[in-house]
């Protein structure tokens, strides 16, 4: 797979093709047509100015494509999870072909989709991105999570979409607010986020994803969970004899997995978790993960207010 790329990379050094193709034919990595310049993580690239074959290789960027209209012809998946955001509905997911997993995209695989857009991000793909470039022009945003507004502005003016990007982010920030404005005491309530991942429980910070979509509401957070004193404040751990930590006036539960899900379940079968103040107010909800955790983008975070409206509301 490595070998594939460099042999791009090699073939675009020499100004060559990779193939005995006539000269109207593209070499690989380069466009065609309109371009745009779009400065990003990595520099500076020429991308179509409508790109019709775009790969994504995060989780963000394929909400992204999906809130803007655009159907991915490849995406990337999400380690355990190894799905696609199914909130979208399958019929938005059909006939997009898997290129990998989020930290080792298969070059072979997204090369042999002839992308003319490939977004990804440095966070987690900076290793691969000489090779990715040398197959289509690469947009790369620099972080995942605390800077997913950013990332969903980027992405949007890559895919030719910057103004109705701008649009469906105001859209979803006066709606949240608006939200926390009709409960009248958002600010009072304090709402948990725990998240149970292979071996670990962590509980979500305001840097988060979805720690960021709860601030745009007006909610409060536990006071444990503004993780004050980190100079991290995505998100922190907390073991199994520490679950009291977790509590809060409501407690939103996800699992990465079937695996974090196993040991959800038996967490939450204990006493600890049991004697939680919200368990015992029936206060406690089981979330969807790729929708709080992995989805972070504006379709994602809809859906976030969609269960704070449910379940707040109620």
């Amino acid at each position: 797979m490595r070998r594939l790329a460099a042999a791009l990379t090699a073939a675009l050094a020499l100004g060559v093709g990779l193939t005995a193709c006539g000269e109207s034919d593209p070499v690989a990595g380069t466009t065609t047509g309109e371009t745009r310049e779009i400065t990003h993580a990595m520099g500076t690239t020429k991308v179509p100015a409508e790109p019709k074959r775009v790969v994504v290789l995060d989780t963000d960027k394929i909400d992204t494509a999906l809130s803007l209209g655009i159907t991915p012809v490849g995406a990337a998946t999400a380690g355990e999870a190894r799905s696609w955001p199914t909130y979208f509905g399958e019929d938005k997911l059909a006939g997009i072909k898997e290129v990998g997993v989020l930290t080792e995209p298969d070059l072979e695989a997204i090369n042999a989709l002839k992308p003319d857009l490939i977004l990804g991000s440095k966070f987690r793909q900076e290793k691969f991105y000489d090779e990715l470039a040398a197959i289509a022009p690469t947009v790369f945003t620099e972080k995942v999570g605390i800077t997913w507004k950013e990332n969903f502005l980027l992405d949007g003016k890559a895919l030719g979409k910057e103004q109705q990007a701008k649009d469906l982010l105001t859209t979803y920030e006066t709606r949240a607010k608006e939200f926390g404005t009709k409960l009248g005491d958002a600010a009072n309530r304090k709402i948990s986020i725990v998240r149970f991942v292979p071996g670990n429980i962590r509980v979500y910070g305001p840097d988060s994803f979805s720690g960021i979509v709860i601030g745009d509401t007006g909610l409060g957070r536990p006071e444990r969970q503004q993780l004050a004193n980190k100079e991290d404040k995505r998100f922190d751990l907390v073991s199994p004899e520490r679950v009291n930590e977790v509590d809060g006036d409501v407690i939103f539960v996800t699992a990465y997995g079937e695996k974090a899900a196993g040991e959800q379940a038996k967490v939450t079968a204990g006493s600890l978790w049991k004697g939680l103040s919200a368990v015992k107010a029936g206060k406690t909800y089981v979330v969807s993960d790729e929708i709080w955790m992995t989805g972070i983008g504006v379709g994602a975070a809809n859906k976030i207010v969609d269960d704070l409206e449910k379940y707040l509301t109620a």
